[in-house]
């Protein structure tokens, strides 16, 4: 029965939820309106969130001024066939990944949050790890291992198995960008399904719907908001990575901005290039706002109105394939590239390879993952209240822009920075805050959707209780917002911490002199054919990353109950 209720708080009625067939009060609240004759967003959120958007076009303005200088030359660069070409690689790679990634993702991160799957919290935390693999090492480690005269060849050479089929081109590009990137969709489905109200899967269990049903009609619905966001991160971060494409020798936009700027110096062709992508990235965002939709929102919105725990959901006789699908996933993705780091490590050891400044390259690069993630998540906080808490134009534009500095590869952001630093910020070239403004604009994406997916599960209401009680808009935003929105924060500041361990690009052109990472390291061993002297601060950047994602893991509560 619906009561009447002023029209700020007036219910409306929407049946049929999924194919549950059951009716729910769907509480209709409103982006913040006031009725004090300010319609639109305060000072306080939309200034800081402007800048934010117009710092994270720096790299955008670098190009077009390197484009310009191409001239009548730049419709040649576009309309060549060699240019649809890689357009096609690119969308076809990103289409991939994308849709791998969520279907590997989305069973992981519910068996680990609202199963009894035994040791939960062990797969929680080893399904994570993979994001801490730098990309180039995957592509390395894969080609080592399953290449066509890998480490698996000669083990089946006895067998009779003379050569592999080739892991080069698209497959192998998209196998081993699905596997490092998948975490991108893990995290954001579990902080999802922590986040959602349980009492809807109960009710639609109590109307004779079974596990799967009740999971297809009324949970998957609810997460289409983190699927989304996840899935957004992983496409955009595989169409602006260079080391597996170039390393599985797939033509990729990045692959051919950098033999375009390597072969020919030709910056303005490059940085055509370039603007293609963005092109291509802008039409990212566009599918993922497009998925997402309103009704997307809404489901989220309803489904988040008391993230309490739920009862586990009982395996039974699925357990054992449960079991074996994570341990095959973090096999994969995780054994196998610490397995072949295993080995070169032993044969480096054996051989004599000296170890020193791993200590001070790892002090370094937590320093500046640190203090990457900590303007990161501040930086993210506006843009996401102003997309969330006041929808308009402004907002989804901020929010957009925020995301298209992730599509750019990560040498073309540092050679903008480089220009920007050598041209008008003379002193803060190659210092500490120019390279973690470069990291910031290099990985907000990841921050602005894990605050984004948290503003969403939080009502508008709490804080509109806050001002009533004399708060002002920022006295309650810190103290009713932020804290519940804590653990979205945290999660996205851990993915800018984990992927700022492992950038190169940026950090080579960018860090000061002498400032050696442990992603230098790597690079630098590799490029000389050491792969003995780059295993070892290969596995020990991976045991440094592995530390925020294990306390991650460990304080989480998830709403499945239990000790995950």
């Amino acid at each position: 029965m619906l009561t009447l209720r002023p029209r700020a708080e007036r219910l409306t009625i929407w049946r049929g939820f999924g194919r549950a067939g059951t009716e729910h009060a769907w509480p209709a609240w409103r982006p913040v309106r006031r009725r004090t004759g300010r319609s639109g967003p305060p000072a306080i959120v939309w200034v800081p969130a402007a800048v934010v958007a117009l710092g994270m076009t720096l790299p955008l303005l670098y190009l077009l001024v390197r484009a310009s200088e191409a001239g009548a030359g730049v419709w040649d660069v576009v309309l060549r066939p060699r240019t649809f070409v890689v357009f096609r690689n690119t969308a076809l790679l990103a289409f991939g990944v994308a849709v791998a990634t969520s279907v590997l993702a989305v069973p992981l991160a519910w068996l680990t949050t609202r199963t009894d799957l035994p040791g939960r919290r062990f797969w929680a935390t080893a399904a994570a790890l993979p994001l801490v693999v730098p990309s180039y090492v995957g592509a390395l480690a894969m080609v080592a291992a399953l290449g066509p005269q890998g480490l698996l060849q000669r083990a089946l050479a006895p067998l009779g198995v003379e050569r592999l089929p080739e892991i080069y081109g698209l497959f192998g590009a998209w196998l081993t960008l699905t596997l490092f990137t998948y975490p991108y969709v893990f995290l954001s489905v579990r902080a999802g399904l922590r986040g959602l109200d349980p009492a809807l899967e109960e009710a639609t269990r109590c109307l004779g719907h079974g596990s799967w049903r009740s999971f297809f009609g009324c949970t998957l619905p609810q997460l289409r908001p983190s699927i989304a966001a996840g899935a957004l991160l992983a496409a955009l971060y595989a169409v602006s990575d260079f080391g597996v494409v170039t390393l599985l020798r797939y033509d990729a936009f990045t692959r051919a901005i950098y033999l375009q700027y390597r072969a020919s110096f030709d910056r303005a062709s490059a940085a055509v290039l370039a603007l293609l992508l963005v092109v291509f990235a802008a039409a990212l965002l566009l599918a993922e706002g497009r998925f997402r939709g309103r009704r997307g929102a809404a489901y989220h919105r309803l489904g988040s109105g008391a993230a309490r725990r739920a009862r586990p959901v009982p395996l039974g006789r699925w357990r054992y394939p449960a079991l074996a699908y994570c341990a095959a996933v973090v096999a994969l993705a995780l054994g196998l590239p610490l397995g072949v780091l295993g080995y070169w490590f032993e044969r480096g050891v054996a051989s004599g390879e000296a170890l020193d400044g791993l200590r001070t390259a790892a002090i370094h690069s937590v320093s500046v993952g640190v203090w990457a993630a900590t303007v990161a998540t501040l930086a993210a906080l506006p843009v996401a209240t102003l997309a969330v808490r006041y929808a308009g134009r402004a907002g989804a534009l901020a929010e957009r822009v925020c995301y298209l500095g992730y599509a750019l590869p990560g040498v073309t952001i540092a050679l903008a920075f480089v220009f920007l630093g050598a041209r008008y910020l003379t002193p803060f070239y190659q210092t500490l805050p120019l390279l973690i403004v470069a990291y910031v604009v290099r990985f907000l994406p990841q921050a602005v959707g894990a605050a984004r997916l948290s503003l969403l599960q939080i009502s508008p209401r709490l804080e509109e209780a806050a001002r009533t009680l004399g708060r002002s808009q920022l006295g309650a935003t810190a103290a009713v917002t932020v804290p519940l929105a804590r653990p979205g924060l945290a999660a996205g500041a851990a993915l800018v911490f984990l992927t700022v361990m492992k950038e190169l690009p940026v950090t080579l052109l960018l860090s000061p002199t002498g400032y050696d990472t442990l992603a230098t390291a790597i690079w630098t061993a590799t490029g000389t054919g050491a792969f003995g002297r780059a295993a070892a601060p290969a596995l020990l950047l991976i045991a440094v990353s592995a530390v925020p994602t294990l306390l991650l893991v460990l304080r989480d509560r998830p709403a499945g109950g239990g000790g995950a």
